[in-house]
């Protein structure tokens, strides 16, 4: 009895060696992982732009126009101009502008997210943390670096959007007539009028809300054992996110609308300072440099909120689909 036992047991091991030798390697999932993260920060990071921006866009353009001039900026008067745009321009002509907001707005929210997840795992080695939550500092800075590439990257897309919501539709027709006649009248380089201010604003307002964003995430998975939030969690975490960063960055955002619409406006804003002292000498410091903050409280957080929340659902809902085998080649 003991001998036909084990006489089974020496026949059932060809077997087993058999189902163990046949099981498929794990090394090409993981070979794709790194690559599908990256393609799926870029697509929800588009995505997350679009509608964050499409959202806001009559608030937004309504900002500008109140930023480049030297009219008093109040509630009344913005109602009263998003009003008469609808009466002169019809519905549509509250998202005049928008199509240029998107050709710029998708690249730079999926350069911005995607490097952000980057530069994420590349602090997160230097620091010996991969994979975990990073110290502040690298936390700011990761943000920091994400919206400067982001914003060196599309930054002639910035100035064209700026153009058309501030212009009657008879002076640009679409995004690639703005193009052609800034080249012919005013030179290439008008493309890049207001760079400067925009990176030196960039790099807090990046910092602060990556920064603040990822910093409530932590403390609330610390507090709730939940590795996600909610979506209403999220939508509020983005809205501090966005209302501490464009706070802080705002005036800087004010010169270098000024710089940007200088071509169209009349004015002669050249430089940073000279563009600074103009302001307050012929507005003051709040009415001036912080003309349409009390608007960029309201929208600024609504965007911000959701294009975070759009992001972390898309990429969440990405993963699990790569996971269930839908991106297999």
């Amino acid at each position: 009895m003991a001998h036909s036992v084990h006489d089974h047991s020496r026949r059932a091991l060809p077997v087993a060696q058999a189902t163990v030798l046949a099981l498929p390697p794990s090394t090409p999932a993981k070979d794709l992982r790194p690559r599908w993260t990256a393609l799926e920060s870029l697509v929800c990071g588009a995505f997350a732009g679009a509608v964050a921006k499409t959202a806001i866009a009559p608030l937004d353009r309504t900002k500008i126009i109140f930023q480049v001039s030297s009219k008093r900026f109040s509630a009344k008067e913005a109602l009263r101009l998003l009003y008469c745009t609808y009466m002169k321009d019809g519905f549509l002509g509250l998202w005049r502008g928008n199509s240029a907001t998107m050709v710029r707005v998708m690249p730079y929210a999926a350069i911005q997210f995607c490097s952000h997840e980057q530069y994420k795992r590349l602090l997160g080695g230097y620091c010996g943390l991969q994979g975990k939550a990073l110290p502040p500092f690298p936390r700011f800075l990761a943000g920091s670096m994400a919206g400067t590439t982001a914003a060196m990257l599309t930054y002639p897309l910035d100035l064209v959007r700026a153009r058309m919501a501030v212009t009657a539709r008879e002076m640009y027709s679409n995004i690639l007539h703005v193009f052609i006649r800034i080249s012919q009248e005013e030179g290439v380089r008008t493309l890049y009028r207001g760079f400067t201010p925009t990176i030196l604003g960039v790099i807090p307002y990046a910092g602060i809300t990556f920064f603040t964003y990822e910093t409530l995430k932590k403390l609330h998975t610390e507090k709730t054992r939940r590795s996600q939030p909610y979506p209403h969690e999220r939508l509020a975490f983005g809205a501090c996110a966005g209302l501490i960063g464009q706070s802080a960055s705002y005036p800087l955002d004010i010169v270098r609308r000024r710089m940007q619409t200088a071509g169209v406006t009349g004015s002669s804003y050249c430089t940073i300072l000279g563009t600074m002292r103009e302001i307050v000498k012929h507005e003051g410091v709040v009415r001036g440099l912080y003309k349409g903050l009390s608007m960029n409280w309201v929208k600024g957080p609504i965007a911000v909120g959701i294009s975070f929340t759009t992001f972390d659902i898309m990429h969440n809902l990405l993963l699990k689909m790569h996971h269930m085998g839908y991106f297999t080649p």
